[in-house]
């Protein structure tokens, strides 16, 4: 009798089921299509908040530049989730 894991013909020597090597990862992709969009609003909102703090103080406008910039971040962060969730629609 062999020592190896394999027999004469190559084959393994127990059969290997392949239920037991697909694991009930399904919900990933769910999870990074979240986390996805989480991170597309928070980077826009942030961007534009951002940018609004800029504007008061390149032009001395407060608190004007950071209202818009809010307005314009949540604007941005809107139309990337729906170019995100048109993909499941």
């Amino acid at each position: 009798m062999s020592n190896s894991a394999f027999d004469d013909d190559d084959q393994p020597a127990v059969p290997i089921d392949p239920a037991r090597f697909h694991q009930p990862t399904k919900d990933l992709p769910g999870l990074a299509s979240f986390a996805a969009l989480g991170t597309s609003i928070a980077m826009c909102v942030a961007l534009g908040v951002l940018a609004g703090l800029w504007a008061d103080s390149a032009w001395s406008i407060s608190p004007w530049g950071l209202l818009i910039g809010l307005l314009l971040g949540v604007a941005a962060g809107t139309m990337s989730v729906l170019k995100l969730v048109r993909r499941w629609l």
